[in-house]
């Protein structure tokens, strides 16, 4: 088993808030791994082990923020056996600064799968604490596999830990054979080496964690805020503990369709993408630009033709960059697109890239996301719940008909959110299945949702609402980007999340919030 696993005792450990990346990634699990079955909520509970005292120490991890608290907390490997093998999940608070208002805990939910909830805590807690009047504890954990928490290996080389290579991108032409040898060999690298630890790292397993976390606590119930993956870990909870959640919130949510899960995440990029691409668009052809040296055209119309163009070009024809060993390649261009796509103060980046890349004297500098291969532990973390959590299709030409359409459909993205991953070549996928979302459970929940999301779309997060149905109420905000609450700038969703958070209050029914 990787470091950090302990058979019979925790493991002290110590801590990246990640929410665009996982969702663009896939890798492969363990021969070797943990059978998992299916236990009953209650069940687990009355038949698990003893929850240890939390030994609080103040942070040492250098982006820690001030008054930030962390300890290890040691979680079965599986819940079917819950007095048997643990692993650790590194945890942290941030106190109320009010302990006369404090009225119980609010969870963190970091995005992913892949993200730290102990450094979005460092983060976002002070403007989460001073936004709520210290009425919370503010609490968080990395889940398995991340960052300080128990990791697992899979022992992939440096080239296919590189984001554009982990990302599936097609070939020239739409050609996948380069895709479907990757993604066999690292399936069978993470069956080979992953062990117990990978196979245990599920979205059911990330909410149980959680409840484990509230029992040692000692909390009955817990408030929550999640965002873009951790919307469906936070509804996964909500869904099997729903007597132990208060006032929770879910920023930037998926569709829940357990048929599809990650699967479906992905293949709603695509769409995702065109929707939020004119956003981008106005402002590369605003004159503004001008002086900035980053106007790509006269009009916004002209952008789309143009990037497509480029694109096309880096295809056949690389560009060298700053970075030795990483060219510029199409596929390069168009994840640089994606992440860009997140929020607007990533535009500028993209449209220097760009503009690089139509000078035949500049050398390109590539984002350094992009730049560099993930580590062993971080390539692992992001994959290894994708391909865990459901069964993806098995047959090579299945991919091959999926990515032919949807690069016309699509040719922002050019068939990757479609196309063949390590998933496909999983072994004993899923442990268990996929949590059903519904809306059975009391109506506490507020979603909060942009427009034009490239990640988690509109249309995508119009499905969650759906399967919680009267448990929840929708704000809706005119803005492009990803994740909402105190990133998106827009005064009415703010005040509509800390509203709820502080009084309980939620709209009596679906709001929308104007653009700002």
């Amino acid at each position: 088993m990787g470091p950090g696993v302990s058979l019979n005792h925790p493991c002290p450990m110590t801590t990246y808030r990640n929410r665009g990346l996982a969702l663009a990634l896939c890798v492969a699990a363990a021969t070797t791994a943990l059978t998992a079955t299916a236990v009953p909520a209650a069940q687990a509970r009355a038949a698990g082990a003893r929850v240890p005292a939390l030994d609080w120490k103040p942070c040492t991890d250098a982006h820690a923020a001030k008054g930030q608290e962390c300890a290890s907390l040691p979680v079965p490997l599986d819940y079917a056996h819950p007095d048997g093998p643990t692993l650790t999940v590194a945890v942290s608070r941030l106190r109320s600064d009010h302990p006369d208002k404090r009225r119980g805990a609010l969870v963190v939910i970091p995005g992913g799968p892949g993200g730290s909830g102990v450094r979005q805590l460092a983060e976002q807690g002070a403007a989460l604490r001073e936004e709520t009047g210290g009425a919370y504890d503010l609490v968080s954990l990395d889940p398995r596999g991340v960052a300080a928490s128990t990791s697992a290996s899979c022992g992939l080389s440096a080239d296919d830990r590189m984001m554009v290579n982990l990302r599936s991108w097609p070939g020239p032409g739409g050609d996948i054979s380069e895709n479907v040898v990757r993604s066999r060999r690292i399936a069978e690298a993470c069956a080979r080496n992953g062990g117990a630890v990978l196979r245990s790292m599920t979205s059911r397993n990330e909410a149980r964690d959680i409840d484990r976390f509230r029992q040692a606590l000692g909390e009955r119930r817990l408030s929550g805020y999640s965002v873009s993956y951790g919307t469906y870990v936070g509804a996964v909870y909500a869904q099997l503990f729903p007597e132990h959640t208060d006032r929770w919130v879910l920023d930037s949510s998926g569709d829940p369709d357990p048929s599809r899960v990650e699967r479906g995440w992905l293949a709603n990029m695509a769409p995702a993408a065109d929707i939020r691409f004119p956003d981008f668009a106005a402002w590369a052809a605003d004159p503004a630009r001008e002086a900035e040296g980053l106007r790509l055209a006269r009009r916004a119309e002209d952008v789309r033709p143009l990037f497509l163009a480029l694109a096309r070009k880096l295809d056949v024809e690389p560009r060298r960059t700053a970075t030795e060993g990483v060219p510029l390649t199409g596929a390069l261009l168009r994840q640089a697109l994606q992440m860009s796509l997140y929020s607007d103060s990533s535009f500028p980046m993209l449209a220097r890239l760009i503009k690089a890349a139509q000078d035949p004297a500049a050398t390109p500098v590539v984002p350094p996301p992009l730049a560099e291969p993930l580590s062993d532990q971080d390539a692992a973390a992001v994959v290894a719940v994708l391909c865990n959590d459901v069964s993806w299709p098995k047959s090579v030409s299945s991919y091959e008909r999926a990515v032919a359409a949807d690069r016309v459909r699509h040719p922002l993205t050019a068939g990757s959110p479609v196309n063949v991953l390590p998933c496909t070549f999983w072994k004993d996928a899923p442990a268990e299945k996929p949590v059903r979302v519904t809306d059975r459970g009391p109506s506490n929940i507020l979603m909060i949702q942009g427009l034009r999301d490239p990640s988690t779309p509109y249309f995508g997060a119009l499905k969650m609402r759906q399967a919680l149905g009267d448990r929840a109420r929708l704000v809706t905000v005119d803005h492009g980007g990803h994740g909402m609450y105190l990133d998106s700038g827009n005064t009415c969703g703010n005040r509509a999340v800390t509203t709820y958070l502080t009084t309980g209050a939620r709209p009596e029914r679906d709001a929308l919030c104007a653009a700002e």
